[in-house]
C-alpha cells in the first residue's frame, strides 16, 4: 500500500490515543464522568416554580432531607438527584401523563458542522435540569454525542453495545434494553455508538438491492424498539448521521418530531434548503411504500449565531423570510463558553463554575435556557399541557 496512504491509520491511532488522554484528564480520578454541578436554593426554587420558603419549610417539617451542611456560612447547593427528589415531594415534576405520547425528536441536518451533536447534548441536559426523564440515542457512527457523555467510543464501547445487534441483518437482540447505559445525570440514559455501527449501512444497503422489504422491516423495527423504550421516558433525542443513509432514513421514520439546526451562513442555509427538499422527496417515497412518517412539529434552530456579525444577521433575516414560524425565534448564540465546555467533554449545564468570565457564562446559560425552552414548549403543547403557573405569579396576580 502507498506509504502516504498508510499514514491515515497512524493518524487515526494517534488521535484515538489523544482522545483517551483528554477523557482521562477530564474525568479523573476514576476516568468516569461525574456530575458535580449544584444549584443554590434560589435557583432550585426558580426551577421548581416555588418560593425558597416552601423549600425551607419542607426541610424543617421532614418532607425533604435536612438542608445541606454549610461551607463558610453558605449552603453548597443541591445536586441534580436532590433536585429531582424535591420535585417529587413538592409536586413539581414535569413528567408527562401516562397517556401522553413521549416526544421522540430527531436532531437532523445533512450538513456537518452545524452543531448537531452539541445541540443534542445541551438539549438533553436542559431537559434533565427541568426534571424530565430523557433517553439519548446516538445513531451516528462518528459517536460525537457518545463522547460528550463521557464514553470513549473506541476504547469503551463495543459494537454489541450499540444499535448494531438490533438493526443488523442477523440480529441478536429482540429489543433495545440491552443498549441503554446510565450517564452521570440520574435522569438521562444513553444508547451509545461507535464506528462499527456503520456496518449496518453496508448490510442494509446490500439487502435493499434485492428489494425494499428488508429496509422497510428495519425501519419499522427501529420505530417499534424506540416506542417500547420511550414508555420509560418523557423525551427521546435521536442523533442520526449527517448523511442520507439507511440509518438516517430509519431515524426519520422513527421520530415523531424533527429539529433542524443550521448555522447563520449562506452555505449552511443553501445546504439546509437542499436537505429539506431531499427530506420531502424521501418522505413521499417512504409513504408510497407504506412506511408512515408523522411529525408533531418540524422546527429549524439557528445555531452558532454571532449577533455582532452583520453577515449572520443578514442570513438570519433570509431564514426568517424563507421559513417563517418554522424557524424558532431565539437562536443559540456563538459562545466561547460552549467551546470551552466541549474541550472538557461537557456541556454548559455541567460546568461547576464559569470557564470564562461570569458575565459570559451567565449570558450563555440564559440564552441556552431560552433556546431550549422553545423546544420544551413544543413538547408540552404536544401533550396538551402548557408550562405550570409559577407560585409567585399566582401570588402577584392575587
Amino acid at each position: 500500500m502507498n506509504a502516504v496512504v498508510d499514514q491515515i491509520g497512524d493518524l487515526a491511532e494517534a488521535g484515538e490515543k489523544m482522545v483517551e488522554r483528554l477523557r482521562r484528564k477530564a474525568f479523573l480520578p476514576d476516568s468516569r464522568k461525574e456530575l458535580n454541578v449544584r444549584f443554590g436554593i434560589a435557583e432550585a426554587a426558580q426551577l421548581l416554580g416555588c418560593s425558597t420558603n416552601r423549600i425551607r419549610m419542607a426541610e424543617e417539617d421532614g418532607r425533604l432531607p435536612p438542608a445541606p451542611p454549610t461551607e463558610n456560612g453558605r449552603r453548597p447547593g443541591y445536586n441534580v438527584e436532590e433536585l429531582l427528589n424535591m420535585r417529587q415531594v413538592l409536586g413539581a415534576s414535569p413528567e408527562r401523563a401516562p397517556l401522553d405520547i413521549p416526544a421522540i425528536i430527531a436532531v437532523q441536518n445533512f450538513k456537518g458542522g452545524v452543531g448537531k451533536s452539541t445541540v443534542t447534548t445541551h438539549l438533553a441536559h436542559y431537559f434533565a435540569v427541568q426534571g424530565y426523564r430523557v433517553l439519548v440515542v446516538d445513531c451516528d457512527s462518528q459517536a460525537t454525542t457518545t463522547t460528550l457523555f463521557g464514553f470513549n467510543p473506541h476504547f469503551n464501547i463495543q459494537r454489541e453495545e450499540t444499535l448494531y445487534p438490533y438493526l443488523s441483518i442477523d440480529p441478536t437482540q429482540v429489543d433495545l434494553l440491552y443498549a441503554v447505559k446510565h450517564t452521570a445525570w440520574p435522569n438521562v440514559d444513553l444508547i451509545p455508538s461507535n464506528l462499527e455501527l456503520f456496518d449496518v449501512e453496508y448490510e442494509l444497503a446490500a439487502a435493499g438491492s434485492d428489494g425494499g422489504s428488508v429496509l422497510a422491516a428495519r425501519f419499522r423495527k427501529l420505530k417499534q424498539g424506540l416506542m417500547d423504550l420511550a414508555r420509560h421516558y418523557d423525551v427521546v433525542l435521536l442523533d442520526p448521521p449527517p448523511a442520507l443513509g439507511t440509518i438516517s432514513l430509519a431515524v426519520m421514520q422513527a421520530a415523531n418530531a424533527l429539529l433542524v439546526p443550521l448555522a447563520a451562513t449562506t452555505p449552511d442555509f443553501c445546504s439546509t434548503v437542499q436537505f429539506l427538499s431531499m427530506m420531502d422527496q424521501v418522505i413521499n417515497q417512504l409513504q408510497t411504500a407504506g412506511i408512515e412518517v408523522d411529525y408533531q412539529f418540524v422546527r429549524l434552530l439557528c445555531s452558532k449565531f454571532d449577533s455582532n456579525d452583520p453577515s449572520h444577521s443578514m442570513v438570519r433575516a433570509i431564514m426568517e423570510q424563507s421559513f417563517g414560524p418554522a424557524l424558532l425565534p431565539i437562536p443559540i448564540l456563538d459562545s466561547a463558553e460552549i467551546s470551552h465546555a466541549a474541550l472538557r467533554m461537557m456541556t454548559v449545564y455541567e460546568l461547576e463554575r464559569p470557564i470564562g468570565t461570569p458575565r459570559t457564562h451567565k449570558r450563555c446559560r440564559a440564552n441556552l435556557d431560552e433556546a431550549m425552552g422553545q423546544i420544551e414548549a413544543l413538547v408540552r403543547q404536544g401533550w396538551g399541557r402548557v408550562a405550570p403557573a409559577r407560585e409567585e405569579d399566582i401570588v402577584n396576580a392575587a
